[in-house]
């Protein structure tokens, strides 16, 4: 393309004249406006051709064609990827304390956080995005924490996290999937580990009566909207493409609690919830609550109305739906198969009319690990090994009729990566629009594909072009702390904001204390005592403190508030107080506060930590500290 500019647009920078005509050709099929959507998808069809010699290139200042969200692992947080490129734009803190943003520090993050901020640590899995119809609309991702039982919420207009809910009577949700139509009513959680019910330590040894359960939240409110009781422990999970059915894989349908007993069945199964029967069943007031929990619990062990429990090869792990709604795929770990469950046989399965087992309508053998499928839209499901470190690509269709008795080859291709894979994902692959152009493969071991670094190595994730007829590696790329799982979507699903809006609702609490205060934050800049608590007010605009000097008494609770008031994207501001241990970011039109003591009499330093202008070194203040 020519650096030269059309006459009639000669005012317009580059990128924003494609962003306009990318916008233009995309409002017609009622999707978000996103930026630079035209020129992504040039530069991704220039990196699929080249793909050819096993190149990928996004020239400088061209944009990607999809967003990645990618999980952070035992970091805590989710990383914001452009794909094809697999360069990192950004890191959302969600579980993890965070120095640059002051995530965990500022108030209002410790107002996310709620009473989860006891925990330090978080261990972020899987990332999954807000639906309409089937169809990604860029308003939510929701992630789970394992480690201390969470699910959060984080808006994507923003990439900020604004609700974080602890999952009651439950430990350790893992597998975390949305409600797919006719929008996302619910995210569904899987509780990984069984456990006695109370758990006060009076019941510990005999498991025969403990249990886990399934769980629904309400995405909008983040409430808790009912939980199910299941017979053996919940892994992964998704939902259909009819808004009634989940299904969940079981790995230890013995509960055992050693490994050997985990492994002692040659089947586990997948449960299958009954999304409309457990609503009507809480509608109905068929429920029980347990100790100090007000969340509805119903029983969905054997024998339920609720449930049913499809027998699969063993060890199951990875659940997955094929974008054109027909089939669940389970996913066998410790048998090299895969389960196929025809979703149109439940409704007779739920019936008795058939049994669970039934609804299986192919189990193809692709290898030995068998973890995650995923979906390019043509028919082709993409299997990752994790033993044999390989995707296996087979036809759908075709390991049905085999399964049939047909001769007939479902296996279309192997490919080596790089090494034991865990989780894959194809682009759009968890909507009706899957378009078979990307694969992202995260592999748990690195060895000989980076420099070493020491004993901890990078794990690696690999882009895979997908789009031919072959698999293709294109792309190496370290990743650190496990990045569990990852989702794509195409950059014009997204509408990321340039500016804080004033009145956003992420810093109401703030607004209604400058509020009680007489504080305009906007304009003012003010130093306001209550007893031993100090508010300091101030307003930012680069390369300034619009206050520069506030006094407090050792031993003071101090709450600075700053507002940025510059209105030109990406101009960030930050605060950061010397030697006490407190810092945050404030993005244009942004504002944000920090609660620490003063502790110590003298003159402390605060300065901007976010460059952001040629004097940036200049925008300082101090805090005189008067001995008590």
């Amino acid at each position: 393309m020519s650096n030269d500019k059309p006459k009639e647009i000669k005012d317009l920078g580059r990128r924003h004249f494609l962003r306009n005509t990318s916008m233009a050709g995309v409002a017609g099929a009622g999707l978000a406006g996103g930026f630079g959507s035209a020129a992504a998808l040039l530069q991704s069809q220039k990196a699929r051709a080249a793909s050819e010699s096993g190149e990928v290139t996004i020239a400088p200042g061209e944009l990607d064609e999809y967003y990645g969200f990618w999980s952070g692992g035992q970091s805590g947080e989710v990383r914001v990827l452009g794909v094809p490129s697999m360069r990192e734009l950004m890191r959302i803190p969600v579980f993890n304390i965070d120095g640059a943003t002051g995530w965990g520090l500022t108030n209002e993050s410790k107002a996310v956080l709620g009473e989860s901020i006891k925990y330090p640590n978080g261990d972020a899995h899987h990332p999954h995005i807000s639906m309409t119809d089937g169809r990604y609309d860029g308003k939510y991702l929701f992630i789970n924490d394992k480690a201390n039982t969470r699910v959060a919420r984080i808006r994507l207009d923003i990439m900020k996290t604004d609700k974080i809910t602890v999952i009651p009577n439950v430990q350790a949700i893992h597998g975390l999937r949305l409600q797919k139509v006719p929008h996302t009513k619910y995210v569904f959680a899987n509780a990984e580990y069984f456990i006695p019910h109370p758990n006060d330590g009076s019941n510990m040894e005999d498991t025969k009566n403990h249990y886990t359960m399934f769980n629904a939240l309400d995405a909008e409110s983040m409430e808790v909207a009912w939980q199910v009781i299941v017979d053996g422990n919940l892994d992964n999970t998704d939902a259909d493409y009819t808004g009634r059915f989940v299904a969940s894989t079981c790995y230890n349908s013995e509960k055992g609690i050693t490994l050997a007993d985990t492994m002692r069945e040659e089947r586990d199964w997948v449960t299958v919830f009954d999304v409309e029967a457990i609503e009507k069943a809480v509608e109905a007031g068929d429920y029980e609550t347990l100790g100090d929990s007000k969340v509805p619990v119903v029983d969905g062990r054997h024998g339920s109305k609720l449930t049913r429990y499809v027998p699969v090869p063993k060890n199951p792990h990875g659940l997955n739906t094929s974008p054109d709604g027909k089939y669940f795929i389970a996913n066998g770990k410790l048998s090299p198969t895969c389960s196929v469950i025809a979703i149109d046989k439940l409704p007779d399965v739920f019936a008795d009319k058939i049994e669970p087992r039934d609804a299986v309508v192919g189990e193809p053998e692709l290898g030995l690990g068998p973890l995650h499928t995923t979906f390019d839209g043509r028919g082709n499901a993409y299997t990752t090994l994790f033993i044999d470190s390989q995707v296996a690509k087979w036809n759908i269709e075709d390991a049905i009729k085999s399964y049939n008795g047909e001769d007939v080859n479902y296996l279309r291709q192997k490919i080596d990566v790089h090494y034991q894979p865990g989780h894959n994902h194809a682009s759009l692959t968890e909507t009706r629009d899957a378009d078979g152009k990307w694969l992202v493969v995260l592999s748990k071991f690195s060895k000989d594909r980076f420099l070493p670094v020491g004993p901890l190595r990078p794990e690696n994730d690999q882009l895979i072009d997908i789009s031919g007829e072959e698999m293709k590696l294109v792309h190496d790329g370290p990743a650190f702390a496990e990045p569990h799982d990852c989702i794509l979507l195409r950059a014009d699903q997204l509408s990321p904001r340039k500016l804080w809006d004033r009145e956003d609702p992420f810093f109401a609490e703030t607004r209604e204390r400058a509020k009680a205060d007489g504080i305009d934050l906007m304009m003012d800049n003010k130093v306001i005592r209550d007893g031993n608590q100090v508010r300091v007010y101030m307003t930012s605009v680069a390369p300034q403190y619009n206050l520069t000097e506030f006094k407090v008494k050792q031993g003071d609770e101090v709450t600075v508030t700053v507002t940025n008031l510059d209105q030109i994207e990406d101009l960030t501001h930050g605060f950061c107080m010397v030697n006490h241990g407190v810092a945050m970011e404030i993005s244009p039109q942004q504002t944000s506060s920090v609660t620490f003591t003063a502790d110590k009499p003298g003159v402390h330093w605060y300065y901007c930590n976010w460059f952001c202008h040629a004097m940036h070194m200049e925008m300082v203040g101090r805090m005189l500290v008067e001995p008590a």
